[in-house]
C-alpha cells in the first residue's frame, strides 16, 4: 500500500512539474495519470499604485457618499489624490460598492446643511457639476431620505 501511495504522489508531482495539474485515477490498485491537462488560470496582478488607489477609494467611501464618476474624479484629480485616471478607474472597478446606497448617503448629507426640493436634490445628485449619480441612483437616494 505504501508503494502505491508513493507511486501515486510521484505521478502527481511529475504531472504538475510537467506544466499543469493532471487528473489521477486509481483502478484495481494501480494508479495511472490521465493525459488531460488543466491549464493554469492567469490572473492579472494589480500594481502598487492600483492597490494604493483601491485603499484610497475605500477610505473616501467610509467618509461620505460618492458616485462612481465622483469617486474616479476625486482619486484622479490634481486637487484630490492625483492618481492616474487609469488607476482611479481600476480602483473603482475593483471594489464592491452599492451606488444607490451611496446616493442615499449623499442626499442625507446635503439635507443636513441645505434645503432642497425633491427635484432640486435629484438634479444636484445627478448633475455633472454635482455628484454625478445616474438618474435612477439619484431618485433612489431622494426616495430613501423621504423627499
Amino acid at each position: 500500500m505504501r508503494n502505491i501511495t508513493k507511486a501515486l504522489l510521484s505521478a502527481v508531482a511529475v504531472a504538475i512539474l510537467a506544466g499543469g495539474m493532471s487528473a489521477v485515477a486509481e483502478t484495481d490498485g494501480a494508479s495511472k495519470v490521465a493525459t488531460e491537462q488543466v491549464k493554469p488560470v492567469a490572473y492579472k496582478m494589480s500594481t502598487f499604485s492600483q492597490q494604493q488607489a483601491i485603499g484610497s477609494a475605500k477610505s473616501y467611501l467610509r467618509m461620505q457618499g460618492f458616485s462612481k464618476v465622483g469617486l474616479i474624479h476625486q482619486l484622479s484629480s490634481k486637487y484630490g489624490e492625483g492618481f492616474s485616471k487609469a488607476d482611479a478607474v481600476y480602483a473603482v472597478n475593483h471594489i464592491s460598492v452599492n451606488w444607490k446606497y451611496q446616493a442615499y448617503r449623499s442626499a442625507k448629507a446635503y439635507l443636513r446643511f441645505q434645503h432642497f426640493s425633491r427635484t432640486g436634490l435629484i438634479h444636484q445628485l445627478e448633475s455633472a457639476y454635482g455628484d454625478g449619480f445616474t438618474h435612477l441612483q439619484a431618485v433612489y437616494g431622494v426616495n430613501r431620505v423621504g423627499l
